[in-house]
């Protein structure tokens, strides 16, 4: 009897060591599979950031050179009415 009461508590002992080793494994891949989940959403967000801020300087440099052009363009209208002025 206490040969099958010592056998019984060293199976339980060793079920209950690899329960739990299975589960610290099971915590890891989900931790991994976690941790690879927030770095692709970061890698997203700064992809779709990146983008914004591209289009906002290509809008930015637009009207820029729109303002250039209306400046260029008063600029010799005013030049124009100076000379025509002078005659």
């Amino acid at each position: 009897m206490k040969k099958l009461f010592l056998s019984f508590a060293a199976l339980s002992m060793i079920v209950a060591v690899s329960s739990c080793r299975e589960t610290t494994k099971e915590k890891a891949e989900d931790t991994m599979e976690e941790a690879a989940n927030d770095v692709e959403e970061a890698v997203e967000d700064a992809v779709e950031e990146t983008e914004d801020a591209m289009k906002e300087a290509g809008d930015a440099m637009e009207d820029a050179a729109d303002d250039m052009k209306d400046a260029a363009d008063k600029a010799g209208d005013d030049m124009k009415e100076a000379v025509d002025g002078g005659k």
